[in-house]
């Protein structure tokens, strides 16, 4: 809770019989809002979400949130009540990166200084229910170009990634498309938005991994981006179905490529061994 300072002013009374007096007269100051703490955003597909913790000020009148396109000069983007906590952005363009910072003000307009974290996000497209197919009997469905946005053929030299179902064991598997592309099963997740950056290591040594309803899988594509699908349904022994992001930003995040061996990708497609 913000404190009310008193200032003492020592005031100098004129003489009185050969006598100084002298008073004290108190001055209310009142200081600006503590700076919000806690500030994160979401990324989303031309929209970026904010979120911050809130200010305990008996007279905190709302928050200012302001944007930069270099993290330095910072401009008024939106203001929002006391009781509010979260500001969206849909003035973004996919795949260009913005930096945020939040103010809190009181009811005489006294502003505090801009939140300390330092806040940037980059809006990529995303979607839901992308439908793929066994690429054991439906091989032209099975795999998808996250460039494109489209599905391709498992094969396809623009293919990222493709699933296939094993019937002796009744379990679907993610696979990389190619030898320069990179997986990772981030296990499971309560909502899509729950990943939010590729991870720097823990990537697959074999390039596959098996699909589990509800868990995200982050995708490491070879021309350098990153993309994330997460399992909404599983129709054994047919489809398998996935929301999916994808960051038009090239090497954002920008991390370093694992090595692979010689039995990188060494699966088994219609009784063939294909590497």
């Amino acid at each position: 809770m913000k404190k009310t300072i008193f200032l003492a002013v020592a005031i100098l009374s004129l003489a009185i019989i050969g006598c100084e007096k002298t008073t004290t007269k108190y001055v209310a100051v009142d200081y600006p809002p503590a700076a919000p703490q806690g500030v994160y955003s979401i990324t989303g597909d031309q929209t970026v979400y904010l979120f911050w913790s809130p200010v305990r000020e008996a007279d905190l009148a709302g928050y200012r949130v302001y944007w930069s396109s270099n993290d330095t000069d910072f401009y008024l983007l939106g203001t929002v009540g006391a009781n509010s906590e979260e500001y969206i952005d849909h003035d973004v363009q996919n795949g260009t990166t913005y930096f945020y910072a939040v103010a809190a003000f009181d009811e005489n307009n006294n502003e505090s200084e801009l939140s300390h974290e330092s806040v940037y996000d980059t809006p990529r497209p995303e979607g839901t229910n992308l439908l793929l197919a066994d690429a054991n009997n439906f091989p032209n469905s099975s795999g998808y170009d996250f460039s494109s946005g489209l599905i391709v053929p498992w094969d396809d030299p623009n293919a990222d990634i493709y699933i296939d179902y094993y019937s002796t064991n009744g379990i679907f598997y993610l696979d990389a498309a190619n030898t320069s592309t990179d997986l990772q099963d981030m296990g499971y997740t309560s909502s899509f938005d729950d990943i939010t950056y590729s991870p720097s290591s823990g990537w697959s040594s074999v390039g596959w991994t098996e699909l589990i309803l509800g868990h995200t899988y982050v995708i490491w594509t070879s021309d350098d981006h990153y993309a994330k699908l997460r399992v909404t349904a599983i129709s054994a022994p047919n489809t398998v179905r996935f929301d999916w992001g994808y960051q038009t930003a090239t090497g954002n995040p920008e991390l370093a490529r694992p090595q692979h061996d010689d039995n990188y990708l060494r699966r088994e497609i219609k009784g063939i061994i294909i590497k």
